[in-house]
């Protein structure tokens, strides 16, 4: 009875808290972000100009990224790119997470969040290619203040009620879009569109928030567990990093066969077991096997690229400190990376002068299921890019890297070789490139097995103090 009771306790506390942390993040909204019209702005490696080409005499003060503005220059452009991307936010009343009664991790997840969206971004580059966008992204509205906060206030009061009442708040799947008809393409362009709309559904459904779903909380939940982390606990980017490579192999989906992921060793990534990673062929699984999603398009590919039939993708995932308590300058800007300010985890996508270009997963939003053939997409895709100053990303992050063959991973391990060369300044680059495989260097020598699969677990006999996933010495 006792037990009975204490349950109850913690059912309605969670409650509360999710209620609480609803208002919070709900409410809390950044004034619109500026861009300069004179300086290029860096997305995902694309880049744009906001400068009019008749628009000389535009003085260097920045403005503000109305809609009117948005005509000018290829602005519209870089609207449509960033909100294409995948949103992936806090979420609230989902299937009770693996090892607790927590349905909602809002306060706690950002970090798992943020490696999300790095997932689903190198999954976009797999499937649909780099110049793939959203037909729709140019319709989201924008995140005003007046809109979220009307929507958090009717939240609260259903989620207050709900608490009071003892049952259940039924989710809100927001409104869901108009029926559309399902009209055979007619032409060989419209239906590749409708293909790629299909897999774009498909890519968002394996980040739902449901046990099944199979890149989704519930399953990097499951395996966070297998590290001591529990649901509610705070995750660093460098033991994200490790769930999301487990994520992918141990996804059954066969549409996510043909990619894998890759963790380097202390800021070292080992050529050779990146080649490693592109040519193994997973487990259980035979040159015949098919698989629903798409082939990964070609166009994307340098001419010289051609990729073998067992070749796989990888995701590579470096996490790295670039430097001590601050981020040091000296470091290069990344192409795509998910960092954190102190405890809270946001994914840079890209920059623009000192500044870096951001998605911020702080934004509580409600349950979609997404098992449904038509769920709603627009809370999937925001539509206000963010911007932080350099010098405030926190200095522990994990960068990510999109090779999709072997010889693909050669061109990003020349280039990246001449940007990682130590400044005058900085004896040390960021991370390394070295041939070889990591067990010739003996890294894992007198490791268990535990050890070797998760090396981020801590010894319990040990007391430490670290910086995120970094012990400070």
């Amino acid at each position: 009875m006792e037990n009975k009771g204490s349950d109850e306790v913690e059912k309605l506390k969670t409650k509360f808290l999710s209620v609480w942390h609803n208002v919070k993040y709900s409410w809390a909204l950044k004034p619109k972000t500026s861009f300069s019209r004179n300086s290029p702005v860096l997305l995902l490696g694309k880049c744009y100009h906001f400068k009019a080409e008749d628009d000389d005499n535009v003085p260097e003060a920045c403005y503000e990224a109305s809609d009117e503005d948005f005509a000018m220059g290829n602005v519209e452009a870089f609207r449509k790119d960033f909100a294409s991307r995948l949103w992936l936010t806090y979420r609230e009343e989902f299937p009770p997470l693996p090892g607790s009664i927590l349905t909602s991790d809002c306060g706690w997840g950002c970090m798992l969040r943020a490696g999300q969206m790095m997932l689903a971004q190198a999954l976009t580059l797999h499937f649909l290619g780099r110049d793939w966008t959203w037909s729709e992204a140019l319709t989201l509205q924008p995140l005003d203040t007046e809109t979220w906060t009307s929507t958090a206030a009717k939240r609260l009061v259903a989620s207050l009620e709900a608490s009071l009442q003892g049952s259940p708040r039924p989710p809100d799947h927001g409104s869901p879009p108009p029926p559309q008809t399902q009209a055979a393409p007619g032409s060989a362009e419209e239906a590749g569109a409708h293909l790629k709309e299909t897999y774009h559904r498909t890519l968002v459904s394996w980040f739902g928030d449901s046990p099944s779903a199979q890149l989704g909380l519930h399953r990097l939940v499951r395996l966070g567990l297998m590290m001591g982390k529990q649901a509610g606990d705070w995750y660093g980017p460098a033991v994200v990093a490790h769930i999301l490579k487990k994520a992918v192999e141990e996804a059954m989906d066969p549409g996510l066969a043909g990619i894998t992921a890759y963790v380097s060793q202390d800021c070292t990534v080992y050529s050779a077991d990146v080649v490693d990673c592109h040519r193994a062929a997973r487990a259980g699984q035979t040159s015949d096997e098919t698989s629903d999603a798409p082939p990964p398009p070609q166009n994307d590919q340098p001419a010289s690229a051609s990729p073998l039939p067992d070749d796989r993708a990888v995701i590579i995932l470096v996490p790295v400190r670039l430097g001590g308590e601050k981020t040091n300058p000296e470091y290069f800007d990344f192409e795509t990376c998910f960092s954190l300010f102190p405890k809270q985890a946001c994914y840079f996508v890209g920059f623009q002068d000192d500044s870096l270009i951001y998605m911020d997963p702080h934004y509580c939003q409600s349950f979609v299921d997404v098992s449904t053939s038509d769920f709603p997409l627009q809370s999937y895709h925001c539509p206000s890019p963010k911007k932080m100053p350099f010098s405030k990303m926190d200095p522990s992050c994990t960068i990510g890297f999109y090779s999709r063959s072997v010889q693909d991973y050669e061109r990003i391990r020349q280039e990246l070789s001449k940007v990682l060369q130590p400044s005058a300044k900085e004896k040390y680059p960021a991370f390394t490139f070295v041939q070889g495989h990591g067990r010739d260097y003996d890294l894992s020598a007198g490791l268990t097995p535990e050890k070797k699969e998760w090396p981020f677990i801590c010894d319990p006999r040990r007391t430490v103090t670290t910086a995120g996933d970094f012990v400070l010495l």
